[in-house]
């Protein structure tokens, strides 16, 4: 992961209105669901300012991108690059309507995995530290960034899909665990259960609890 320093707000500017042009120009040229949202809002030549762009580029829902998946199956014309650019895929649950699909570049994956890297340096986890991740493993994004990056700062990753609260709570106890990753709510719901099943959390390694969600 690599970093810049700037020497003050003006500095910041610069460099995101010089990354929001390269960016869209990327999107004029190979992307067709933001190229004519591009369009529409004028767009066809230099952007002079982030204040200009964001006052008349329109928000994009996510209706939108679920309805264009929906007229172009499966991925819709929100892409950038040829298809086999993209190395990940993610789908939310549908809970609502149609699972909205995602795929992402190798390079859009380690800008993730490089956020969670902040995420663990400022809750203190390092490496050697046994981290434990309390979700479902499936396609939704959940914290599939959170484990991998984990796996390259050298800690060492339990998966925790596919269990019950139990089973879950016995290996956290078995492998010495020093960190949880879940949603909020299910942190709680594992106090509840070790609670009435003989798991006294005082008595476990975890010094931190790292929730996302919800």
């Amino acid at each position: 992961m690599t970093t810049q320093t700037f020497a003050d707000r003006a500095a910041i500017e610069r460099h995101q209105l010089a990354e929001l042009r390269k960016l869209t120009a990327a999107l004029l040229d190979g992307n067709d669901f933001y190229a004519s949202r591009l369009h529409d809002a004028g767009f066809e030549g230099i952007i002079d300012s982030i204040n200009d762009f964001t006052s008349r580029m329109a928000l994009t829902t996510k209706d939108e991108i679920v309805e264009d998946q929906h007229q172009h199956p499966p991925y819709g014309t929100n892409l950038t690059f040829p298809l086999d650019r993209y190395t990940r895929l993610c789908q939310t649950s549908g809970t609502t309507g149609r699972p909205l699909r995602w795929i992402d570049t190798a390079e859009d994956w380690q800008r993730m995995l490089d956020c969670w890297a902040q995420v663990y340096a400022a809750a203190g986890v390092v490496a050697g530290d046994r981290v434990f991740f309390a979700f479902s493993f499936g396609p939704f994004l959940g914290f599939w960034t959170a484990f991998e990056a984990a796996a390259q700062l050298d800690m060492m990753c339990i998966p925790g899909g596919g269990m019950s609260s139990p089973a879950r709570l016995a290996t956290i106890f078995d492998n010495d665990v020093t960190v949880l990753c879940c949603t909020p709510t299910y942190a709680i719901r594992l106090a509840e259960v070790a609670a009435t099943s003989g798991f006294d959390m005082s008595r476990s390694k975890v010094s931190r609890i790292i929730v996302a969600g919800e």
